[in-house]
């Protein structure tokens, strides 16, 4: 490259890049590199001239005797101190000269690679859905469902937003109204299930709308005899913990984030049109991953709700013990086990077999869930009157 620069004076940088294919800063830098010098007296290495390390590097002799002094203090000091402070203090204990500072010590042992500081260990993130084995295998859909409070349209409409997303296909729904109530929330489920099918999971927070009243013990509330009726698990997240409900709160920003935030509305029928075109969308830009999720059992066409019917099924609570090892569900608190205290466990409430089992949960271990007891329990038969 230089020497077709130097052959053709008239010639430009940029035409000799073009022969060469390669850029035009890489020709103006080897002839900069070459300047007036004859091309065989040139170094082509391209290495600066002077020496290639510090000139202030610490005596290749004192770095020998650092990682001696090292070997001696890690296998005989009393101590059991060995680091760059160590080895200061022993070679001013040696009554040695120029000693060098504790920073350069450590950059010494850095240098040398014998740093042996622990790194903290990162564990690898659990599947979605590791609490449920079906739903961490793929082989079950789970949907989740929450609701976003207390928003207000200027002129003082209150507005309150159902949301429901599924954890595999993120298959979408929001239905903004004044309140959100169990009615309403079981026409909501009914109306989204008839059109897209029923999942084997449905994940719920502990809100009196999808639990039933909390001040009553082994309470059922309408939207879990609705699930049970139609043969789909209910499943409600630990109160006051994050994480479990990432993907529906996830949904619920990106909701108000496109839709709320986005546009001035005059009334709440503004919302729910706008709304119902985010979530058709939605369901068009992943499309694929809908078709791709677990498949979804066909509402039953001449089903009917019967809220008084003997409940049969399963309801699963995440819960974590307290220092006992207690769990605390349905308004009862169970011992899960006394070996397993402040930690996370899976309780099955089987209404058909009439018994209650817990399952020790563990993030680092999310494909073992050992049973640690059962406890008998029946349902109540009283009427249901919520």
């Amino acid at each position: 490259m230089v020497a077709a620069v130097r052959n053709n004076q008239s010639r430009s940088l940029r035409s000799v890049a073009r022969q060469f294919r390669t850029s035009l800063s890489v020709v103006q830098r080897w002839v900069d590199w070459a300047a007036d010098r004859p091309l065989e007296t040139v170094d082509w290495s391209g290495r600066q001239a002077g020496c290639r390390h510090s000139a202030k590097r610490t005596n290749h002799q004192v770095e020998e005797l650092v990682l001696e002094i090292r070997k001696c203090l890690r296998e005989e000091s009393a101590l059991g101190e060995y680091g760059a402070e160590a080895i200061h203090r022993e070679m001013a204990a040696r009554g040695l000269k120029d000693i060098p500072s504790v920073r350069t010590l450590g950059r010494i042992l850095e240098r040398c690679g014998v740093l042996d500081g622990r790194r903290r260990r990162r564990y690898q993130a659990p599947p979605s859905g590791w609490y449920l084995p079906e739903v961490a295998a793929g082989f079950a859909e789970m949907d989740s469902f929450d609701i976003v409070e207390d928003l207000v349209i200027r002129g003082g409409q209150n507005v309150n937003v159902l949301t429901g997303i599924s954890l595999h296909g993120g298959l979408c729904a929001a239905w903004p109204q004044a309140q959100i109530t169990a009615k309403f929330t079981v026409e909501a489920l009914i109306s989204h299930w008839r059109k897209y099918g029923l999942p084997r999971y449905a994940k719920f927070d502990n809100d009196t709308v999808f639990q039933g009243a909390h001040q009553f013990t082994d309470s059922f509330g309408r939207v879990m005899r609705l699930c049970l009726s139609l043969q789909v698990t209910p499943v409600f997240a630990p109160p006051g913990r994050h994480g479990f409900q990432n993907e529906i709160e996830s949904f619920n920003g990106r909701w108000q984030e496109k839709v709320w935030d986005r546009f001035q509305f005059a009334k709440r029928s503004d919302v729910v049109t706008q709304s119902q075109s985010y979530v058709t969308a939605y369901h068009g830009r992943h499309a694929e991953r809908i078709a791709g999720a677990p498949p979804r059992r066909a509402f039953a066409k001449r089903w009917k709700l019967d809220l008084q019917a003997p409940l049969q099924g399963r309801v699963i609570y995440i819960r974590y013990t307290n220092e006992q090892g207690d769990a605390t569900l349905l308004g009862r608190t169970l011992l899960a086990s006394p070996v397993w205290s402040q930690r996370l466990v899976r309780a099955e409430v089987d209404l058909t077999q009439s018994e209650i089992r817990f399952y020790a949960l563990r993030r680092r271990d999310p494909h073992n869930h050992p049973l640690l007891s059962t406890h008998e329990y029946h349902a109540p038969k009283k009427p249901f009157s919520g």
